[in-house]
């Protein structure tokens, strides 16, 4: 299509009867940060939470006004796009049927329904589901509605850009924008060239679902044979033929971003507006991030568009724990230290006063142990760096698992085990202390080295309390000493030694 025509598109589209003018978001601890002026188009904060009711409302009205005996429509997506059809749908009185993947979060899936339409769960992703659509569609003389490869829909998320405009009116040096069929970058990079073109327009896109990026590489689409669904809502195997016609030559550049990256940024926009994006919505954030960290960028304005917020909140723990690794705040480190009383205290002491994220250890041996430790950063990689070197000089093995995907998402929680019967007299006990940086060195002082520790788990949940379980070796002779000690430490602590939990797993 002609960009004069597209334009036409774009400034004639049909959106506001389901769509609102979001806000433009200065995003000040961002910028502040980063030294670049950041804003955050707010797509969240649509009536679906999501871009995509533009671009289904604008296809839908031109569909019925192209076909006024037209009953219903049909569509294939992973949640936001069917959304937005299910929304237009109810708004002109037609029947919707959406085609979900299998793997489609829940509180899109109960969206799509609220707002009366069928769903049909089929597909282990997109391609599958979009397949049994057609045919659905076929079968029932329904209207298909594309997610992305339209250039009615294309022109509804092009009013995106048009209302960037207007709201910000000065030079804007980049719009950063998630790609994953390509609808949104092509509506935006389609209005932007034509309107604006000294703004450059980069593509974000997860690195295990990168398929515009290897479009642009080869010159052609290919289609993937895998894609990660982290970031579901542009979970695509392929960009769309009319969107990559549009896009190929309109893109300045595309940032790839990996999951812990994503993450960080949505904890980036929380901190900075109080509200959480799904995956898809921080990419253009984290892709943001990611460059003008490369290029050492400064004094520049930049635009992110938040393009969801349909996040499952279970979803959040696991973003939590990815956050500061992003960040690179935390290090994750397999520290090797003799198995003796006061090791424990000695390797805490080397540590310092940074806050510890988790620490976890369990008994193998009479000779060595080994610790798997959380490490809180201030300075990122150079600090990570030095700690691992001050380790190794102190005569501490170091194995850094800051990046190991089996230490990040198993390891961590699979630590402990039994013993057998290397492990003799031991005691388990619960303790609870306020939390705060040095909290647990502090904690392991009072404790000292009289008693050899067989067990000890820490994780810092967030909370106002730390939280560790903890095994003491004691001859039954030193039992009345040790409760007094145990006494003396003036927090409160309880008797585990009989909880099933322990009987069954860890002794």
């Amino acid at each position: 299509m002609r960009k004069d025509k597209f334009l036409e598109k774009i400034l004639t589209a049909r959106v506001y009867d389901v769509a609102r003018e979001t806000p433009l978001d200065h995003m000040p601890k961002i910028s502040r940060r980063f030294g670049n002026d950041v804003f955050l188009k707010r797509e969240d904060l649509q009536p679906v939470f999501s871009f995509k009711c533009r671009g289904a409302f604008n296809k839908i009205y031109q569909e019925t006004k192209a076909n006024p005996d037209l009953k219903g429509v049909i569509t294939a997506s992973a949640g936001n796009h069917a959304q937005g059809v299910a929304l237009a749908a109810q708004k002109l009185h037609l029947k919707a049927v959406i085609v979900m993947p299998v793997t489609t979060p829940d509180i899109k899936v109960g969206a799509v329904r609220a707002l009366g339409a069928r769903v049909v769960i089929h597909g282990e992703n997109f391609d599958a589901a979009k397949d049994y659509s057609l045919k659905l569609a076929q079968k029932e003389k329904l209207a298909y509605i594309h997610p992305f490869d339209d250039f009615d829909v294309m022109a509804g998320q092009g009013t995106i850009a048009h209302e960037i405009i207007r709201q910000h009116p000065g030079h804007i040096d980049a719009i950063f924008v998630a790609v994953g069929g390509g609808g949104l970058v092509a509506g935006i990079a389609g209005f932007m060239k034509m309107v604006k073109p000294e703004t450059r327009i980069i593509g974000v896109e997860p690195e295990d679902a990168a398929c515009f990026y290897e479009a642009r590489r080869t010159g052609r689409r290919v289609k993937l044979k895998d894609v990660g669904i982290f970031a579901d809502g542009v979970a695509v195997r392929q960009v769309g033929k009319n969107t990559f016609s549009m896009i190929k030559d309109l893109v300045d550049d595309v940032i790839l971003v990996n999951t812990d990256q994503i993450c960080a940024a949505i904890k980036d926009t929380y901190e900075d507006t109080r509200s959480i994006c799904e995956p898809a919505g921080a990419l253009s954030l984290a892709g943001l991030k990611k460059y003008v960290e490369a290029h050492g960028i400064q004094g520049k304005t930049f635009v992110a568009i938040n393009c969801g917020a349909n996040m499952n909140f279970d979803r959040l723990r696991h973003v939590s724990e990815r956050a500061e690794l992003g960040e690179e705040r935390e290090a994750l480190l397999a520290v090797e230290i003799p198995e003796r009383p006061g090791s424990f205290k000695r390797l805490c002491k080397m540590i310092g006063q940074r806050a510890i994220t988790e620490f976890n250890y369990r008994y193998a041996d009479d000779k060595l142990a080994r610790v798997f430790a959380g490490i809180q950063l201030t300075r990122g990689l150079e600090e990570k760096n030095q700690l691992i070197e001050k380790l190794r000089k102190g005569g501490y093995p170091v194995v850094d698992m800051t990046d190991n995907e089996v230490a990040k998402l198993h390891t961590r929680y699979m630590i402990g085990g039994h013993p057998g019967n290397s492990v003799t007299n031991e005691h388990l006990y619960r303790f609870q202390f306020p939390e705060k940086p040095g909290a647990l060195l502090n904690f392991l002082m009072k404790v000292g080295d009289r008693w050899n520790i067989s067990l000890f788990h820490y994780r810092n949940h967030g909370s106002n309390f730390g939280r560790i379980l903890m095994g003491f070796q004691v001859d039954r002779g030193d039992l009345k000493a040790f409760n007094s000690f145990l006494k003396s430490l003036g927090i409160p602590y309880w008797d585990e030694t009989g909880n099933d939990a322990y009987r069954l797993f860890l002794r």
